[in-house]
């Protein structure tokens, strides 16, 4: 087979990082794998990997995109993909339109994936409007349920996203040396209990959930809240804000923000207990699945595809959303009897990209 998956761009992220997980698999399998994005600092990984890259601007929320339109049909017809994969929504509607002047003869089988809870509109439905949906949650599955009835459900398909359990073992303990230069940059962390929450700088992440729940803890015990992540430029504002929340709350030798950090496997290994604590339902939950799978306990609210993980992997970790006073208790016995999760079998990377595989197999058997 020959796949092509179009994303906006190959920087960094979940459907970047789930789009180079396939590509990779696609060659081991012996099949031809391509991408077409605007380029970023993955595409170099990618190429070494075995896949080609075709480099074409699909990632601007702008009419301009619209000239995008007559040279992807050119690289569609060129190329002769079995399958076309987007797994967003500028590139699904250029892919879209692209494909309307292809004669249905000569017309790859087009699959899409809805990673997110996106905005209900017709922008959006174009998710819901290929040949087979890939949903990555039974989260999102019944949010395309309940939202685009148009779509029939017996093409939706649910696919787990997965991580490798070989680059999160169990138990996996962060290096001396690792131990070493943290403490070195951050010695506030020594002999702490870390409460640590991974993921953007954003108002939707929780983090002023996690400074409550660290001034109702200090005086019980000696925990440090760890955010481990960035802001965006965009979202400077809201850090400042965050660090006078701090100063007001009195917990300037309670609070590190350790910025972004590519290791963040050790981060989690390194954690008494990672956080999910978002205002809005996540799809999958990765950074949830990846402190479970190393051994680390994991608390975050009762919906979307976090609360998928940890029903399945860590039910003692599953509180009410949006009550902090469960999520205080919750956590307070967590750090009075700990409980270390049980090895993670399911949510594999394997089975990620061997039931992705079997897919386009089959829409290429039926075509």
């Amino acid at each position: 087979m020959k796949i092509i998956q179009l994303v906006p761009a190959l920087n960094s992220g979940g459907v970047e990082r789930g789009t180079l997980e396939i590509a990779r698999a696609l060659v081991a399998a012996g099949h031809e794998s391509v991408v077409i994005s605007s380029g970023g600092r993955m595409v170099a990984q990618l190429e070494a990997e075995g896949t080609r890259h075709i480099t074409l601007p699909i990632h601007r929320k702008a009419l301009s995109s619209l000239w995008q339109i007559r040279p992807l049909r050119k690289i569609i017809l060129r190329e002769q993909a079995d399958i076309l994969h987007v797994r967003s929504r500028i590139p699904a509607w250029l892919t879209h339109f692209a494909l309307r002047k292809i004669p249905k003869s000569v017309k790859p089988i087009l699959i899409s994936t809805v990673h997110g809870f996106y905005s209900v509109n017709r922008y959006s439905e174009i998710m819901t409007r290929a040949d087979r949906v890939i949903a990555v949650s039974d989260s999102v599955v019944e949010y395309i349920r309940e939202n685009y009835p148009a779509c029939p459900m017996d093409k939706v398909t649910r696919i787990y996203r997965g991580i490798n359990p070989e680059e999160f073992p169990h138990h996996y303990q962060p290096s001396q040396l690792w131990w070493q230069k943290t403490l070195h940059d951050f010695p506030e962390l020594e002999h702490k209990v870390w409460l640590t929450l991974p993921g953007r700088i954003t108002r939707l992440k929780g983090h002023e959930t996690l400074l409550q729940l660290i001034a109702q803890l200090k005086d019980r015990f000696p925990v440090h809240g760890v955010i481990v992540g960035d802001a965006h430029e965009k979202k400077q504002a809201y850090l400042a804000e965050l660090h006078v929340r701090v100063d007001q709350l009195g917990l300037s030798n309670h609070i590190t923000f350790v910025g972004h950090r590519n290791d963040i496997r050790e981060w989690l290994a390194a954690s008494d207990i990672v956080l999910s604590l978002s205002a809005q339902a996540e799809t999958f939950g990765r950074t949830t699945l990846e402190a479970l799978s190393v051994g680390t306990s994991a608390v975050g609210w009762n919906r979307g595809g976090g609360a998928e993980i940890l029903k399945a992997c860590y039910p003692q970790g599953l509180v009410e959303a949006e009550n902090e006073t469960a999520l205080l208790n919750t956590v307070q016995s967590l750090l009075t009897s700990p409980l270390e999760p049980l090895p993670v079998t399911i949510f594999q990377l394997s089975q990620m990209t061997e039931q992705t595989i079997a897919l386009y197999a089959e829409m290429v058997r039926l075509k």
